[in-house]
Formats: structure tokens, C-alpha cells, sequence
């Protein structure tokens, strides 16, 4: 039980294990920013307060789709320790 506590007391992130440890992931993120970056400077100050509510909802939405995705990863490999433990 010990990866429990250490999961418990906040000693293992799961985002230390995020998928931005790569290079092509970290490129990608660097392709976005410049973008971003390009696109905001050919907005008026309208634009950009939507743009910026509209980045807003999509990292809320993104925030909630990784919970989301964590958790249902989570309960499938309990499932299938269960059933490795279980033969």
C-alpha cells in the first residue's frame, strides 16, 4: 500500500507524467504559442477579450476532460489488477 500514501500525502503528480516530456509534444506547444501569439496581434481590444474568454471555456473544458479521462484510466487499471489478482 505504500504508492497509496505516497499517492495520498501528495508525494506522486500525475502530471509529472504528462505527455509534454516529449519532444514532438513540446515542438507542438511551441507551434501554438507562436500562433497564438501571431493571431492576437491582428486583433482589436474586442477580439481579443472574446478570444481570450473563448481560450478560457476551452481549458476549463480541457481541465474537466482530463479529470475525466484520469479517472476512467484509473478505475480500468484497478479492474484489471483485480482480475490479474483474482487468476
Amino acid at each position: 500500500m505504500r504508492i497509496l500514501e505516497e499517492f495520498w500525502y501528495g508525494n506522486i503528480e500525475p502530471m509529472e507524467y504528462s505527455s509534454f516530456s516529449n519532444e514532438e509534444s513540446k515542438e507542438l506547444l511551441r507551434l501554438i504559442t507562436k500562433n497564438e501569439e501571431k493571431l492576437q496581434a491582428t486583433f482589436s481590444d474586442e477580439q481579443k477579450e472574446l478570444f481570450s474568454r473563448y481560450t478560457g471555456c476551452v481549458q476549463e473544458f480541457q481541465t474537466i476532460s482530463e479529470c475525466l479521462l484520469f479517472q476512467n484510466s484509473f478505475r480500468l487499471g484497478v479492474r484489471m489488477m483485480l482480475e490479474v489478482m483474482g487468476e
